[in-house]
């Protein structure tokens, strides 16, 4: 199936399928992400049987704020698409789909620890980089662009634009 017949493909369950560069990319809204992750994997001619990632983005002045992405792939078919899920800043969750494709379960819990997107159902969202401690979601775009700061084995390293040369 060539990049083109899976876009029609697609259309034929959701209208909001873009086509651009041989590149697929649906985008769903939240209540329907997991019927629509269930149908993609159990459907024969598509069996996208791989998560290969979940990630997302930030557009701070754009409505919604945050777009989750899922990157899906069928080893059988060889073939990709690209999943997106807007999600807005006041409520900034969508459910788990650990219960379709496990290797979700640390994927998730990264776009967690980074972005702070909660992940309904999820068996263990928290943070899995950062220490728990930690204030801030260090991927959203109001964080500081000079970085923050840094203890490291009982040393200080300050931010990218707060350290001097000696």
């Amino acid at each position: 199936m060539t990049p083109a017949d899976l876009a029609e493909r697609i259309r034929a369950r959701g209208t909001d399928v873009l086509f651009v560069r041989d590149e697929v990319t649906w985008i769903v809204e939240r209540d329907d992400l997991l019927d629509a992750l269930a149908g993609l994997r159990s459907d024969p001619d598509l069996s996208f049987d791989f998560l290969s990632c979940v990630t997302a983005t930030d557009r701070p002045d754009a409505d919604p704020r945050f777009w989750v992405v899922y990157e899906l792939r069928s080893m059988a078919a060889k073939h990709r698409l690209r999943l997106k899920v807007a999600v807005a800043e006041s409520d900034a969750r969508v459910p788990s789909v650990t219960a379709l494709f496990p290797t979700a379960n640390f994927q998730e819990r990264e776009v967690f620890d980074f972005y702070g997107i909660g992940f309904d159902g999820h068996p263990d969202l928290t943070r899995i980089l950062l220490p728990d401690d930690w204030e801030g979601y260090p991927l959203r775009k109001d964080e500081e662009l000079g970085g923050v700061n840094t203890r490291y084995k009982g040393a200080f390293i300050p931010p990218v634009d707060r350290r001097t040369t000696t």
